[in-house]
């Protein structure tokens, strides 16, 4: 089995960098497949910067929400997941409305992107610290195209904010469900129909892999750098699995290339569908789809006679 050699300069690598700090130690999550340790975490100025950012926005949202209930704990568990903070409605367009006319909701947003936008610079800037490749943040993209297409380009593209979505949990639902309505049925909307493939794509490769990984860990498959070559061990048994089973060969590094494109991409098309959902592009999605030959034309009914 191949070994992975060491020098002290890798030992040092966590105190070269800045990992400071003793972790807690949770026996509890080993009954959850965990590992027991809990930390360090690094802080760092991104990710202090994500912290406040996100807390202020939270802050935002839970209060005003709360204000909506006349300040009852009650009400306001009772009612959490139809509360929410409205976007300025269309009369006001692009400009900044009082407060409790969508300007709550103005603010809430500008500090949930620069969150977003500062947690990707933390992630980012710990891998090029750690001298590893930044494919978590350059994954975390595509969320993030989803996101700034659905609160913020579109919206100004329309020189509307009323076109975004509410800050709630229902009112998320609502609004995707009420564009697909309201632009003519998603169905038939091709960069949903992608980002529908990816998303189910991207489950089913992760599914998949987990569970080869996990039926074969009595041979240390979950080790696969030492044992990507090794024959006889897991990693290899995995291999010939794929194989037999599936006509082409996985190894450790491709699963997760796939899995990776699977999962970025879903974002990406996801954020075409909604950004081309107007009247600029396409108005009717459903119309479209006959235009271009993927819907039957519609017709008057054909009659039916009873016997």
């Amino acid at each position: 089995m191949a070994t992975i050699n060491m020098t002290p300069g890798d030992l040092e690598l966590g105190r070269d960098r800045g990992r400071i700090g003793k972790p807690i130690e949770i026996p509890l999550l080993e009954n959850f497949g965990l590992d027991s340790q809990l930390g360090p975490f690094y802080l760092g100025f991104w990710n202090a910067v994500a912290y406040i950012t996100g807390g202020i926005f939270t802050f935002i949202w839970l209060m005003v929400m709360f204000a909506q209930v006349n300040y009852n704990p009650v009400a306001f568990a009772k009612y959490f997941v139809v509360l929410q903070i409205d976007p300025p409605s269309s009369r006001y367009g692009l400009s900044f409305p009082p407060l409790n006319e969508g300007g709550w909701w103005l603010i809430a947003t500008f500090f949930l992107t620069v969150s977003i936008f500062a947690w990707y610079m933390h992630i980012y800037t710990r891998a090029k610290a750690l001298g590893i490749k930044p494919y978590l943040a350059y994954g975390f993209t595509g969320a993030i195209a989803l996101y700034l297409v659905i609160y913020i380009i579109r919206p100004v593209w329309m020189g509307d904010w009323s076109e975004a979505p509410a800050h709630g949990i229902k009112a998320l639902l609502d609004w995707t469900n009420n564009v697909s309505v309201r632009y003519g049925n998603f169905y038939y909307n091709p960069f949903h129909m992608l980002s529908i493939f990816f998303l189910l794509g991207s489950t089913l490769l992760l599914a998949m892999h987990a569970g080869t990984i996990w039926a074969l860990e009595k041979y240390a498959a979950h080790e696969e750098w030492n044992e990507i070559q090794a024959p006889g061990t897991g990693t290899e048994r995995a291999q010939l699995f794929w194989r037999w089973c599936m006509g082409f060969n996985a190894n450790a590094y491709s699963i997760h290339l796939w899995a990776f494109w699977f999962a970025w991409l879903c974002g990406i098309t996801g954020a075409l569908g909604v950004f081309f959902s107007m009247p600029d592009f396409v108005n009717n999605w459903f119309q479209w789809g006959i235009e271009a030959g993927i819907n039957y034309p519609q017709g008057p009914t054909p009659p039916v006679s009873l016997p």
